[in-house]
């Protein structure tokens, strides 16, 4: 029932986060406007030009693969503490007993989810703080423009896509599970029930990890090119080190 409440509040996170975004690439192309007294983006965004299109199609791959990236990190600490759990019951047999007279090692299962959550943001953290400033310094504020928007528009419907879709295979999991062993559904315990819980190992990070996540990925990208706006109109006036 918990997903239900919170699949609609992520909504309203979403949709607030995109406008954030919006705001900011609004900001950015005011403050890149009045640097160049009027002479770029005279007319706002052009998507038809070769340049911002070709990055609008780069910045829409930008969610899917920090999605990729978040999920794939997901698998690995998982796996983690499962070659840890497996050497704990080698190790302390008993901790198999009924009432087992030793005690787990928590603090090495605590440390390895620790160590995951940092370690392995670093790649899909650098890639969306990256990718909007070697954009605007080697390819010019145009690039950056094209790159903003096709972020926004690809995150948000992935964000939306990925919140309901994790919080719909966690509601068919609790679903089966609350089925008595002689329905259709067989309940837990049952193969219907495995393939559930198999499912939900992709369902809880959609919800719970990509998905928030892409929220973060709209708003930074939009702060940091708005930041970065005189960086980039200091490199060639907009046009970037390539001068494209």
């Amino acid at each position: 029932a918990g997903n239900t409440p919170a699949a609609i509040g992520k909504g309203f996170a979403i949709g607030s986060a995109a406008l954030v975004s919006l705001a900011l690439f609004g900001a950015f192309v005011t403050r890149i406007r009045h640097a160049s007294n009027d002479e770029l983006f005279q007319d706002g965004v052009n998507m038809l030009s070769p340049l911002t299109f070709a990055f609008l199609i780069i910045g829409g791959m930008i969610p899917f693969a920090f999605a990729a990236m978040t999920m794939k990190s997901v698998g690995v600490a998982a796996m983690e503490m499962v070659l840890e759990v497996q050497r704990q019951f080698d190790e302390k047999p008993h901790l198999l007993d009924a009432n087992p007279t030793e005690r787990p090692d928590y603090d090495a299962c605590i440390g390895i989810s620790t160590k995951a959550s940092l370690k392995e943001m670093v790649a899909p953290g650098a890639m969306v703080i990256l990718t909007p400033l070697l954009t605007g310094i080697f390819f010019g504020v145009y690039a950056v423009s094209g790159l903003l928007v096709g972020s926004l528009v690809a995150a948000v419907q992935l964000a939306i896509s990925m919140s309901n879709s994790g919080g719909a295979w966690d509601n068919a999991k609790k679903y089966i599970e609350k089925a008595t062993p002689d329905s259709d559904l067989k309940g837990k315990g049952s193969d219907i029930h495995k393939a559930a819980v198999v499912g939900d190992t992709v369902g809880d990070p959609f919800k719970d990890t990509s998905g928030p996540a892409l929220n973060i990925v709209m708003k930074l990208m939009a702060v940091l090119s708005l930041v970065f706006a005189d960086t980039f109109y200091a490199t060639n006036g907009g046009a970037g080190v390539f001068q494209l």
